[in-house]
């Protein structure tokens, strides 16, 4: 039974199992794809379309059978025809990120965004924290200038290249130490921002029990990071460091910073829970939303990407601490 499971630093939880052993103890054949190793391909008009990088090499030949991401990408790939299912979610991730100015900034307000730029990694979570934002406010994608950006961008803000940035830890971190900012729009009260995890529907059907000891695996690797998370944070400083020396182009802020990286594991939630109404009711608002701003070409019915019996498989799992 082999399994190939997708991983990048940006999905915490994969990150650290890939790094422990956990995983090979269930499940001896099993294969790690570095998301950051495989082609991404061309990016859409960041005004007119998402990226479907996750979803496409979840169906490619060499790209692999489970990932790990934020909240937009499987609705992206369920917009685009990719037969998905959900395999769980994380708690609320509110103190992961957020929409900030900087501190001498005259935009106040969400309706002040309207004609300005604003950097965010698009695909991302974050595409849907701005267009809840913008909703709240009666307001369109089209009223903004967004500007796709990668995640620890805020060096645009700093220099005043950018108006408003959503940015997250540990990237934040390295920005706050330096500039004053505002924040604009919290992630509290607009959206939970789970992370979550997928597959294809093929692997649901006909491996099960691969499935299972992933979500095992999860919950152990997870209780390990929320017991050890200076330890947890080591793994991502020696691997910002380890890519640093096998590229020109290298962050050498935040990314390769134990304090930044321990304080972002510590501030997010641990554990792997079952899809819930209230998340699916937020997917689905997502995806309305980002098909009724263009964003995505058809309207997508989230609710059949659940498969009763991973929700029941994750539900196992759990302990009163999950």
């Amino acid at each position: 039974m082999s399994l190939r499971v997708g991983y990048f630093p940006h999905n915490n939880s994969l990150f650290v199992l890939r790094h422990t052993g956990l995983l090979e103890q269930r499940l001896p054949d099993v294969t790690w794809v570095d998301l950051r190793d495989l082609p991404q391909g061309d990016r859409p008009d960041i005004r007119s379309g998402l990226p479907t990088v996750h979803s496409d090499q979840l169906f490619a030949d060499g790209g692999y059978d489970v990932i790990g991401t934020g909240f937009t990408p499987p609705v992206t790939g369920l917009a685009h025809g990719r037969d998905l299912v959900y395999v769980g979610i994380s708690g609320p991730r509110l103190e992961n990120g957020r929409l900030v100015v900087r501190a001498d900034s005259d935009i106040r307000t969400v309706a002040d965004l309207v004609g300005r730029r604003v950097a965010l990694a698009h695909g991302s979570w974050q595409t849907t924290l701005v267009l809840f934002a913008l909703a709240d406010a009666g307001l369109s994608w089209s009223d903004i200038e967004p500007v796709d950006a990668s995640v620890s961008a805020g060096q645009q803000l700093v220099d005043g290249d950018v108006d408003a940035w959503v940015g997250s830890y540990p990237s934040l971190t390295d920005v706050e130490a330096r500039t004053e900012l505002r924040t604009l729009v919290e992630t509290d009260g607009l959206f939970s921002h789970p992370s979550l995890w997928f597959t294809r529907r093929d692997v649901a059907d006909e491996q099960p029990e691969a499935l299972r000891a992933v979500i095992e695996a999860l919950q152990e690797s997870d209780a390990w990071i929320a017991a050890q998370p200076r330890e947890a944070a080591q793994l991502f400083v020696d691997d910002a460091r380890s890519r640093s020396t096998r590229s020109d182009h290298f962050d050498r802020g935040a990314d390769a910073d134990l304090d930044a990286w321990e304080h972002a594991l510590t501030a997010r939630p641990w554990g792997v829970r079952p899809v819930d109404d209230a998340f699916l009711d937020e997917q689905q608002r997502a995806a309305d939303l980002l098909h009724a701003n263009g964003l995505l070409p058809i309207r997508v019915d989230v609710r059949s990407a659940v498969v009763p019996w991973i929700s029941e498989a994750v539900s196992a799992t759990l302990t009163p601490s999950t």
